[in-house]
């Protein structure tokens, strides 16, 4: 594998969009971010009427063209309910369940821009009044918010700007270890999102004339299911989702290497673009996990199944405890990194 990223900038860059609160619907904020990024460049970008971020680079053949996506939306909840006592109900945006984010820290964002602190608890959780509280199950009736303010009625919150519909969004807890590990939530798929802005820096940066004109799709619903189905130009030939590799028992996926994903919920990707990124993985030395996920999709399988000819893949760093506390290593980033570069300058498959 060449020496072509650094690990510290690629953690770094990932530290800094994980910080920036973006639950599905709630996006503007990292969108323009990105695309400050992206100006920095000098990239031309716009965004489509969903508000993601679609940035290309022309390439020597404008005929066919290729797409590379990544997301920032992450899960999230919305005020569902205030309560009597003046506690929150939430609604889940996302696909994951409420013991991921019991006792974790949150924000609520008001319409009006205001945002206020709070944490997200069983009501039964004291065990010193609940006896029982072990076996209560946890689900929207009985998970809530404390919120950080002298509230105790509905009355209280509502003076606060708080109503139903506000977002609320998961304090990411980042940390970067001494060790090469980057923890935190939201990884899924900011850590991507980094490693797409990483490539696009080095392609500028070094002058590289591309073989096919490249898009770079930033889209901002992935996480409740159409983020990149569509903006795809008829030109498109390759599609490529970087998205997370899912690590669990009977995976083959671990946070050292590029996940390449054979086979998701939605069925197989296009077996010959999967044995290009293979053969590139090989040829340039970058260590490689071929791995089926049995409950996930991607933007790339969106994407079809809204009708788009194209041949899709998947690829991506390997993460632990996906949807909750998420963790990988930079070694994991590295290689996915390497995998993109070489990619983006090889030659389309027959």
């Amino acid at each position: 594998m060449n020496d072509f990223f650094k690990a510290e900038e690629l953690l770094n860059t990932t530290r800094d969009l994980v910080r920036i609160p973006s639950p599905s619907g709630f996006t503007d904020e990292v969108i323009s971010w990105v695309e400050g990024r992206m100006q920095e460049l000098n990239v031309p970008t716009y965004r489509n009427n969903k508000g993601g971020l679609i940035a290309t680079i022309e390439g020597n053949d404008s005929s066919k063209h290729r797409m590379l996506t990544a997301h920032v939306d992450t899960l999230g909840a919305m005020v569902k309910e205030i309560k009597s006592d003046g506690r929150l109900r939430l609604s889940l945006i996302g696909g994951f369940r409420f013991n991921a984010i019991e006792g974790e820290y949150c924000e609520i964002i008001t319409s009006s821009g205001k945002r206020y602190t709070g944490t997200i608890l069983l009501h039964q959780t004291s065990v010193h009044v609940y006896k029982n509280n072990g076996d209560v199950k946890r689900d929207e009736q009985n998970m809530e918010v404390r919120l950080d303010e002298r509230v105790f009625s509905v009355d209280d919150v509502e003076k606060l700007g708080i109503h139903v519909g506000d977002f609320t969004a998961f304090d990411p807890r980042v940390k970067l270890t001494e060790s090469g590990f980057i923890k935190s939530r939201h990884l899924d798929d900011k850590a991507s999102v980094a490693l797409l802005l990483a490539n696009i820096k080095k392609i500028k940066e070094e002058n590289i004339k591309l073989p096919y004109t490249t898009h770079f799709l930033i889209s901002n619903n992935e996480e409740i299911g159409y983020g990149g189905n569509s903006n795809i130009p008829d030109e498109t030939v390759e599609y490529i989702a970087v998205d997370m590799g899912a690590l669990g028992d009977g995976q083959t996926s671990d946070e050292h290497t590029v996940s390449i994903c054979a086979k998701d919920s939605s069925g197989p990707y296009h077996y010959r673009l999967r044995k290009h990124l293979v053969g590139l993985a090989e040829e340039y030395n970058i260590a490689y996990k071929l791995d089926i996920y049995p409950y996930y999709g991607s933007d790339a399988s969106a994407a079809i199944r809204a009708g788009a000819d194209v041949r899709h893949a998947l690829i991506g760093p390997g993460i632990d405890a996906s949807h909750a506390y998420e963790r990988t290593h930079q070694d994991s980033m590295l290689h996915t990194a390497n995998l993109i570069y070489n990619y983006l300058q090889s030659s389309m498959i027959d």
